[in-house]
């Protein structure tokens, strides 16, 4: 059987309120007394019942947070950020997979509260249709989005500046020379990924020698971006270089535009977004658009612990972080 507050107790001779004050690094205990109770409690090997403790305390100090694509390198970073934020607050971390889903990420919201978790940072997958912001709304436990869009506002979010970052990739294919353009991306009013693309379309559009940029959506994975790639280059020969919205559809792409006989750079210039490690392996290595990923996730992790509990303040807080050009060899001037 496993051992007991109580059994602590009458092993150390003191009352129960003793032990758990002393457990919980509360005031009023001598520090002989802490001593002789921390002594005690190492030998019989006690481990607090933090169910037990949530039911005193009103908190499970256990965190939840659904991705969207568990194989996109990009969450793992950000998950890595997220655990280690949630230990150092004393929490767990739940991971779930709406596999692009919407429907399967919202159902993890409900098993996640029927956990009695503390709060939940989510990537939303697609735009959250009103009836599901009223139900989230609704939650008894805060919840973060690594999203930034503005039909959110009533969320606390953290995401990079992602309007930037496609202008960032737009202004430095404009430098290189390159004037026809193609944009491969996820669905319609896809949250980050659209602010992605509403800035790289503003740059493009804003140089008067260029035409309309070919954008393509489509499934941001890795075979999204392989086939939006082939359609691209299969109907738009004269096109040069390519901003594709994540890393992990760049990926795709190269596998494309190899397959079509063409060359990266020599042929075909090609930029990412969000600088996840293998970018830097890549042949030739992927020039991308850096976002924080280890910062955000951390950052919604301290969000979330600073709204938990039954009288935190639960108003909505925004970051939204800085990017920056990664420049290596996947983009050549023309």
């Amino acid at each position: 059987m496993s051992v007991t507050i109580k059994d602590v107790a009458r092993e150390s001779g003191v009352n129960i309120s003793t032990v758990s004050r002393e457990l919980n690094d509360e005031y009023g205990v001598h520090p002989e007394t802490r001593e002789h109770v921390i002594a005690v409690a190492s030998r019989l090997k006690y481990r607090p019942n933090r169910v037990a403790r949530g039911l005193v305390t009103g908190r499970s100090n256990t965190l939840g947070l659904i991705v969207s694509d568990i194989r996109n390198p990009f969450f793992a970073e950000v998950a890595r950020g997220a655990e280690d934020a949630a230990r150092a607050a004393g929490c767990d971390l739940v991971l779930c997979n709406s596999d692009l889903n919407a429907h399967k990420q919202i159902e993890y919201v409900h098993s996640l509260l029927a956990k009695h978790v503390d709060g939940i940072l989510m990537n939303s997958v697609a735009v959250l249709s009103r009836a599901q912001q009223e139900d989230l709304a609704q939650c008894p436990v805060p919840i973060v989005l690594l999203n930034g869009a503005t039909s959110r506002r009533n969320f606390s979010s953290v995401c990079a500046n992602n309007t930037a970052g496609g202008s960032l990739a737009a202004n430095y294919l404009l430098k290189l020379g390159h004037r026809v353009l193609g944009h491969i991306t996820g669905p319609r009013r896809n949250g980050n990924l659209s602010d992605r693309a509403r800035g790289f379309l503003t740059a493009v559009t804003a140089d008067e020698r260029c035409p309309p940029p070919l954008v393509l959506n489509g499934e941001n994975s890795f075979l999204g971006g392989y086939e939006l790639t082939q359609r691209l280059l299969d109907g738009n020969p004269g096109v040069t270089a390519l901003f594709a919205a994540n890393d992990i559809m760049a990926f795709g792409a190269v596998r494309a535009i190899y397959e079509s006989g063409r060359r990266i750079p020599q042929d075909l210039s090609l930029i990412g977004f969000d600088n996840v490690e293998l970018a830097s392996a890549l042949h030739p290595p992927l020039t991308t658009i850096h976002q924080p990923k280890y910062e955000i996730g951390k950052a919604a992790v301290e969000i979330l612990v600073a709204r938990a509990g039954k009288h935190a303040d639960r108003s909505p807080e925004f970051r939204v972080l800085d990017v920056e050009l990664i420049e290596r060899q996947s983009c050549q001037s023309v």
